[in-house]
């Protein structure tokens, strides 16, 4: 049997445009950060309709960027993370390289 292990909270999500945004909160299950060249979101998705669950705050499941501070064994342990647009529409702005 493995434990739960609480993921870090999408804290803000200032990408207005991504279906899963609802004033600034991600409402996504959880979401994939990483790129071979930066700490983009694999989850945004731009459409017409808003999906996710509005009970639910979003979570980190992946973070491929094993150059982060934050990631160990490709999970992010950053407290929270907050996403925005710095090279591409939707990244994670808590990334920090080590």
């Amino acid at each position: 049997m493995t434990a739960a292990v609480e993921m870090p909270r999408v804290q803000e999500c200032t990408v207005a445009s991504c279906a899963y945004n609802r004033t600034n909160d991600c409402h996504a299950f959880a979401i994939t950060i990483g790129s071979s060249d930066h700490a983009r979101c694999h989850t945004f998705v731009e459409m017409p309709v808003r999906g996710g669950s509005e009970q639910l705050v979003a979570q980190v499941g992946a973070c491929q960027r094993s150059d982060c501070q934050h990631n160990s064994d490709l999970e992010c342990h950053a407290p929270a993370i907050t996403v925005g647009s710095a090279m591409d529409l939707a990244d994670c702005m808590t990334y920090q390289s080590r």
